[in-house]
């Protein structure tokens, strides 16, 4: 099942993260004066996300999120070229109006359960040691970005071969039902 391509880190294989990392810096796809996110922590939850407002490389079929403490992240460098993707968005996605990529999600609502973390993208950092994705979510979500729902059982399958456990919120086939009536209704399928 190799063939399918979930996303780029973790198509070769998930790579063990350090016990002993202490963050580092992510930066944008721009190749002159890139922002640049400086986070003091290690990530934790980070997973491979199907959902249709992430950021994903291109041909990704997933993107890979994960949180660490809002305290520890601070913009280091062009933080002018950041907007707000969505602002009705729970998760207020900073992406560069330049190259498009999402650089953190800060969720400013204090009665959200997530307040006080923010989402990061580690595979837009250099450094190694950031924590491995230990799941997949919102799989079904993927055809809902036009995936094919006839290969989402290959899909769930290479998943579980780099022991990302699949998750959605009901039975596979329900949610597969959900997401394709939603792609059909935007015109994506």
């Amino acid at each position: 099942m190799s063939d399918i391509r979930i996303h780029p880190a973790v198509d070769s294989g998930v790579r063990a993260g350090s016990d002993s990392f202490n963050g580092g810096t992510l930066h944008c796809h721009c190749s002159e004066n890139p922002v640049e996110v400086t986070v003091k922590a290690q990530c934790a939850h980070n997973h491979v996300c199907g959902c249709t407002k992430c950021w994903k490389p291109g041909g990704a079929l997933f993107s890979m999120v994960a949180v660490v403490p809002r305290e520890s992240l601070s913009v280091t460098a062009n933080e002018d070229k950041l907007e707000v993707v969505d602002t009705s968005a729970a998760i207020q996605r900073h992406a560069c109006k330049e190259c498009g990529v999402h650089m953190f999600g800060r969720i400013e609502n204090t009665d959200h359960p997530f307040h006080g973390l923010d989402f990061i993208h580690t595979e837009l950092s250099d450094d190694k040691g950031w924590a491995a994705p230990e799941f997949a979510a919102f799989v079904s979500s993927i055809i809902e970005s036009g995936a094919n729902p006839d290969n989402m059982d290959k899909v769930r399958g290479r998943l579980k071969e780099l022991g990302l456990e699949p998750y959605d919120c009901l039975s596979p086939p329900l949610m597969d039902a959900i997401a394709i009536h939603t792609a059909k209704a935007k015109g994506v399928l």
